[in-house]
């Protein structure tokens, strides 16, 4: 029985760390490390490694010292909670980096209706170079409005 509520702290954890997503993509990325951001927001920009990649340390450093710290005091809920966040990183990875980004070219011609929409949503994100007037500051959630769009076509 506690390896179902693992696993429920792991999954849950997963959805929230989408809400985590878009309240640091919108109040701290297009904020006060805007800095670390706008390069990524730079028309042809193509280099590498970008500043903004930054963020892939700052949100593994909370997944891994719980993951730790959940397991040398004994396997707990830290751990699973850290697991969570670590899934969560990995899913960024693949959506933003690998599909929306193409900077590995994986999945390059995907007809995914789901798939589609949300490289809609973060196009829309990205036409504005600034960090003020954004939309669509979450990962995988996306609004029905451009699933909606991308039917028609």
């Amino acid at each position: 029985m506690i390896y179902v509520f693992y696993a429920l702290v792991t999954l849950l954890t997963f959805v929230l760390m989408e809400g985590v997503t878009w309240l640091t993509h919108k109040y701290v990325m297009h904020g006060f490390l805007w800095y670390l951001h706008e390069d990524h927001h730079q028309p042809g920009y193509t280099r590498l490694f970008e500043k903004n990649d930054a963020f892939f340390v700052i949100f593994a450093v909370p997944s891994a010292l719980l993951m730790i710290y959940g397991l040398t005091t004994g396997l707990n809920v830290k751990f699973f909670i850290g697991l969570g966040i670590l899934f969560y990183g990995f899913a960024y990875f693949l959506v933003h980096e690998v599909i929306i980004h193409q900077r590995i070219r994986w999945f390059r011609n995907t007809k995914n209706p789901y798939l589609a929409g949300l490289r809609k949503a973060h196009k829309v994100h990205h036409k504005y170079i600034g960090k003020e007037d954004g939309e669509c500051f979450g990962m995988l959630y996306v609004p029905q409005k451009y699933f909606i769009q991308n039917e028609k076509k």
